[in-house]
């Protein structure tokens, strides 16, 4: 019997073990490949690393799509040796970021919730090989993922699958998981989930075992997330927002249980959460991507009562609270797949309040999430644009200012629309919070700037909208001229309003 008979139910498959090396010769040149992982969560650990170091000794290239993004340095390990030629659908990798901005890797970015849609209907190139990290394979062949789900049921009706078993991850993180991937269409039926907490789907990935072509055993721990502390500012943002919510349950328009939560990546977005502890409201319910550490903390506190996601991405004092905890919280617990996670129907149906973090946003509510000066490639749009086209809030969350004061994060016009004024509902800086519903534009561009605009950048912004009404006037007035004259002097003197 083998020695990893706990977690390698079907016997037969134990004679698929092999090295690393070995597996990372099933990847031919030009071939696709889909990985596990989703926000520094789940992926495969050693297979990359040996793919990189064969593309510094050979002519090796791959598209490679994964959830989103992955963690101990993966993408800009791979980056570096060569190995990409073409990633989708996210990253937040430094050393990826430069590759893609220098032209070196061709960067596709989606919305999360449509990668797998895309595979699926071909209009992706089929996926020729998967490396998905697992916890356990189970009798039949099927795959237990670790700590995130993201594209791997899609990726694994691969021809070849190459299974990382990481002993790292805790067997007990079987029984997580909810597995359930849309029909082809046109003969499609609805996704039968009602509540976040509901099961639809098996505990596993389906695989047909004979498509398994090799499993490497690694024992190594996912990165742990960089969120950093509540300051005085992402402090006044939650209090901002938890007052609006309040004032919405007063009018009766939520409860005290609010709507299902979702969360963006990222300090901000994750203090925002951590605010509610404070709150008054209890009965919460999360259906989100990533799971971060302000979850926890509000399960601990009795503030929320289930989540439903697709990653956990924690701290390193979090992640072994909970890793130790599991059985506290499994029955609370769903990981999905992100295209349901994302599911744009479930979204509007279910009513998501959704909480995400602006790059930065205009006064008419246009909101950059992606693209430094409107062509430098930050992380990626993620599940944001899933959400905020759906939500019963879309909420966009930032500090008012950057660089010491240099930069101010609303602007005349973006120069990159990730969000367009249609969709956004709520913007919160630590200035105040701008309930932009039912306001046609001119409205919303003064209130943006009464409450949202930092006092050192909002004379500009007022002499700018002034300026814009009374002389070229319009439904969304606007000077042409000087639009984007606060990135071009950033550019030029280090200042959004010049020298200084």
């Amino acid at each position: 019997m083998s020695q990893y008979a706990d977690r390698i139910r079907l016997n037969s498959l134990c004679e698929k073990i092999t090295s690393a090396e070995e597996a990372a010769k099933l990847v031919s040149h030009g071939q696709t490949v889909g990985m596990s992982g989703f926000t520094r969560a789940g992926e495969a650990k050693k297979v990359p690393l040996a793919l990189a170091a064969r593309a510094r000794q050979e002519e090796l290239k791959i598209t490679l799509i994964t959830g989103a993004s992955l963690g101990n340095d993966m993408d800009g390990l791979m980056a570096e040796s060569g190995l990409l030629a073409r990633r989708m659908p996210f990253q937040s990798d430094a050393g990826l970021r430069k590759a893609i901005n220098n032209g070196e890797v061709m960067f596709i970015d989606q919305h999360l919730s449509d990668t797998a849609e895309q595979l699926r209907a071909g209009s992706l190139p089929k996926v020729d090989v998967a490396i998905i990290e697992a916890c356990a394979i189970t009798e039949n062949g099927g795959i237990v993922p670790t700590t995130s789900v993201g594209n791997s049921a899609s990726f694994a009706e691969a021809d070849v699958v190459i299974v990382e078993l990481n002993l790292a991850h805790p067997a007990a993180l079987e029984g997580l998981h909810d597995i359930y991937l849309p029909a082809k269409r046109p003969n499609r039926g609805p996704v039968p989930l009602i509540n976040g907490q509901d099961r639809i789907g098996t505990p596993y990935i389906p695989v047909d075992p004979a498509r398994i072509a090799a499993i490497v055993v690694t024992n190594q721990e996912d990165s742990y997330s960089a969120v950093l502390p509540s300051d005085e500012d992402t402090q006044a943002i939650a209090d901002h927002l938890i007052a609006f919510l309040e004032m919405e349950v007063e009018r009766g328009n939520l409860t005290s249980s609010l709507l299902p939560l979702q969360a963006g990546v990222g300090t901000i977005a994750n203090a925002v959460m951590s605010g509610l502890l404070k709150s008054n409201f209890s009965g919460l319910t999360m259906y989100s991507e990533v799971l971060q550490d302000s979850t926890f903390e509000l399960f601990d506190a009795g503030k929320l009562v289930a989540a439903s996601g697709c990653s956990f991405t924690l701290s390193e004092r979090m992640c072994h609270h909970v890793m130790a905890n599991l059985d506290k919280y499994k029955d609370k617990l769903v990981l999905r797949p992100q295209e349901i996670s994302n599911h744009p129907e479930i979204v509007r149906r279910i009513g998501i309040i959704a909480i995400n973090t602006a790059l930065e946003f205009d006064i008419y509510g246009n909101v950059n999430s992606t693209h430094v000066n409107g062509t430098h490639m930050m992380n990626g749009l993620g599940g944001s644009g899933d959400f905020t086209r759906n939500a019963h809030l879309a909420i966009f969350v930032t500090k008012s200012i950057a660089k010491g004061g240099a930069i101010s994060s609303a602007v005349p016009m973006v120069p990159h629309v990730d969000h367009n004024e249609h969709d956004v509902d709520i913007l919160v800086t630590e200035q105040g919070l701008a309930d932009l519903r039912g306001l046609a534009p001119r409205e919303r561009a003064q209130l943006i700037i009464d409450k949202c605009v930092h006092p050192d950048f909002r004379p500009a912004m007022q002499d700018y909208l002034d300026r814009a009404c009374a002389t070229v006037g319009g439904q969304t007035p606007h000077l042409l001229e000087e639009a984007f004259s606060w990135h071009t002097n950033m550019r030029k003197t280090g200042h959004m309003l010049g020298k200084r």
